[in-house]
């Protein structure tokens, strides 16, 4: 068996353990909190990583002319995608409370800042 479908049955079914654990719990009336939460992102993380990525034999490799192509676009549109997000929250709170949520306007700002600032750091190496 390769080491690519290894690693993506591993983390696939840590994943499921874990969501299944986290739904277990919030049905028996256990409070979810931040680890579970964050548990479930950091394995869905390594599951999507784990069926991208592959070594020479098995798949792209992230340090290839290729993988480096999709890590710039991939990179790019998952900042917007959580700009949308971050967007959406403030919206949706503002809508339903009447108020600001004031870290997520600040969130907000962060992210708007973000990938100019960082534009701009990484020119001034190549100048």
């Amino acid at each position: 068996m390769r080491i690519k479908k290894i690693s993506v049955y591993v983390t696939a079914i840590t994943t499921l353990i874990i969501i299944l654990f986290t739904i277990y719990k919030g049905f028996s009336g256990k409070e979810v909190g931040f680890s579970e939460i964050t548990s479930i992102a950091i394995s869905m993380a390594m599951f999507f990583s784990a069926i991208t990525w592959g070594n020479e034999e098995d798949g792209i490799v992230e340090k290839e002319e290729l993988g480096q192509k999709i890590i710039g676009e991939s990179s790019k549109i998952a900042y917007w995608v959580l700009f949308t997000f971050i967007f959406i929250e403030a919206v949706v709170y503002k809508v339903i409370t009447g108020i600001y949520n004031i870290p997520a306007v600040i969130l907000l700002s962060l992210a708007l800042v973000t990938l100019p600032l960082i534009q701009f750091i990484i020119s001034k190496k190549y100048q």
